[in-house]
């Protein structure tokens, strides 16, 4: 079981500020947790082999190609856009440098 100060150094590092209700309601939980775990440690694994997913699922990489550009569709987006540069649209900054 966590004692309260543990918590308090947990939420800490998480920059966090508990009221002290919420102190005791997560010192339960997290000792909870970690019962848990300890349960789950006394499980042998030996000779399971380790997965990613269960489900045997595989990622598949394909190579990024150009599939041709519609000229004429392309110049109609950027005719209709309210500014243009270098044919490509131009659109309103959102960030801001700070100095």
């Amino acid at each position: 079981m966590l004692n309260k100060e543990e918590v308090q150094r947990i939420a800490a590092l998480a920059r966090l500020e508990l009221s002290e209700k919420e102190l005791e309601k997560y010192r339960k939980e997290l000792s909870s947790i970690l019962d848990y775990i300890e349960k789950l440690e006394e499980v042998s694994v030996k000779g399971v082999e380790p997965t990613s997913h269960p489900g045997g699922l595989k990622n598949i990489f394909r190579e990024d190609e150009e599939k041709g550009k519609d000229e004429e569709r392309a110049r109609g987006m950027i005719e209709s856009a309210p500014g243009e540069k270098d044919g490509y649209v131009k659109v309103k900054s959102i960030l801001k440098r700070s100095k």
